[in-house]
C-alpha cells in the first residue's frame, strides 16, 4: 500500500498542539479543585463589615438624638410647667372657688360660671368692643410689617437699610409703661402735638380722653411698636428666595412690581398663611398692658375688652372660678378659629400649618 505523504511539520504542530490542550486541562482541574475545596471567607468578612457599619451609624444616630433631646429638654419643661399641668387647674370653673380651701375643697357648682359669664349684661358689649380692636389690628396691623419688608427689599444701599432696620426694631424693646407715658405726653392737652396744631390754628384736643380717637390711637401706637419686630419674619421669608427666578423674570422682561406680585408674593405664602393663621386664634386676646396703659374712665365705654375686664374682676375682684370660665370661652374661639380656618387654607391655598 501506499501511504499518503505528509506534509513537513505537520507531526510537530500537532504535537504542540497536544501538549497546549493538556496544559490547559490541568490548569481547568486544577482551578475547579480550588473553587470547591477553598473556603470563602469573603462573604462572611462582608456580612461582618454591614454589620459593624450598622451598629456605628446606630450609636451615631442615638448620640445625635440624645444631644437635641437635651438641647430641647429645657423647652420641654417650660412647656410641661407653665402651659400644660397649669390646664389641672381650670377644674376650678366647675367649682366656687375659695383661696384658703384649695380645689379640694371649694363647692362644686357646675356650669353655673358660665351661666353668669352668657347673661350678664355687659358681656356682649366687652365682647363686641375686643372683636373690633382685634378687627382692626388684622385689617390694618397684619400687613403693615409685610409692606415694610418689601420696601426694605427694594433697598439697595446697605448704609441706608441697616440703620433703618435697627431705628424699627428699637420699639419692640421698649415697654409699654415707657410706650404710654410718651404717647399720653405727645398727645396731651397741653402736649407737644396740640401745641403745633394751636400755633397753625387748630384747636387743642385731648386724644386720650375722645372715645371716637381712642380705638384708632390704639392701633396705630401698636403698629409703631411692632413693626419692625413683626418683619423679621419675612425678611428671613426673602432671603430664601431664588435670585434666579428674579433674573430670569428681568430677562423676560418684567418690572420690580411685576416681580413682586408674581414671585415675592408667592414665595411668601407659606409665612403670610403661618402668621395669619396665628393672629386668628388670639382674636379674643387684647394687648392688656397696652390698653391698661392708656385706659381710662372717659373710654372705658369703648376700651374695655375681655382681658381688662378678666383683670379688673378676676384679680381684683377675686372671682377666679368666673374669669376662669371666660378664659376656657376663650380659648375654645381661638381652638375653632384656628382649625375651620386651618381647613380653609389647605383647601384653598395648600398651605397650612399642621
Amino acid at each position: 500500500m501506499l501511504l499518503k505523504k505528509q506534509r513537513p511539520g505537520t507531526s510537530r504542530s500537532t504535537a504542540n498542539r497536544s501538549r497546549v490542550l493538556l496544559t490547559l486541562d490541568r490548569i481547568r482541574k486544577s482551578g475547579a479543585h480550588h473553587e470547591t475545596m477553598a473556603p470563602m471567607p469573603s462573604f462572611h468578612r462582608t456580612s461582618n463589615y454591614k454589620e459593624e457599619g450598622a451598629s456605628m451609624l446606630f450609636k451615631s444616630r442615638s448620640q445625635t438624638s440624645r444631644a437635641l433631646f437635651l438641647i430641647a429638654l429645657p423647652a420641654i419643661l417650660h412647656l410641661l410647667l407653665f402651659k400644660y399641668i397649669p390646664l389641672v387647674g381650670n377644674v376650678i370653673v366647675f367649682q366656687d372657688y375659695n383661696i384658703f380651701q384649695g380645689i379640694t375643697g371649694s363647692n362644686w357648682v357646675g356650669l353655673k360660671h358660665f351661666i353668669n359669664m352668657f347673661t350678664y349684661p355687659e358681656f356682649y358689649h366687652i365682647l363686641r368692643n375686643t372683636l373690633l380692636l382685634s378687627l382692626y389690628s388684622i385689617v390694618f396691623g397684619f400687613p403693615a410689617p409685610l409692606i415694610m419688608a418689601l420696601f426694605l427689599n427694594e433697598i439697595r444701599s446697605v448704609r441706608f437699610k441697616k440703620p433703618l432696620q435697627t431705628v424699627l426694631y428699637l420699639p419692640h424693646f421698649l415697654s409699654w409703661v415707657i410706650v404710654g407715658g410718651l404717647f399720653l405726653n405727645l398727645l396731651h392737652y397741653d402736649g407737644i402735638v396740640n401745641r403745633i396744631a394751636g400755633s397753625l390754628g387748630f384747636t387743642a384736643i385731648d386724644y386720650f380722653t375722645e372715645p371716637v380717637y381712642f380705638r384708632g390711637l390704639l392701633v396705630s401706637i401698636g403698629i409703631w411698636k411692632e413693626i419692625g419686630w413683626g418683619m423679621i419674619i419675612y425678611l428671613a421669608a426673602l432671603a430664601g428666595i431664588n435670585p434666579n427666578l428674579y433674573e430670569a423674570a428681568m430677562v423676560d422682561g418684567a418690572g420690580r412690581f411685576r416681580q413682586m406680585w408674581s414671585i415675592t408674593l408667592p414665595s411668601l405664602l407659606p409665612a403670610i398663611v403661618v402668621l395669619l393663621l396665628l393672629r386668628a386664634g388670639h382674636v379674643l386676646d387684647a394687648n392688656v398692658e397696652q390698653i391698661l396703659a392708656f385706659l381710662n374712665p372717659l373710654v372705658s365705654d369703648v376700651g374695655e375688652v375681655v382681658d381688662t375686664y378678666v383683670y379688673r374682676v378676676g384679680l381684683l375682684g377675686a372671682q377666679f372660678s368666673y374669669t376662669t370660665a371666660i378664659g376656657v370661652f376663650k380659648s375654645a374661639i381661638g381652638l375653632v378659629l384656628i382649625a375651620g380656618l386651618n381647613y380653609i387654607s389647605r383647601k384653598s391655598t395648600g398651605e397650612s400649618i399642621y
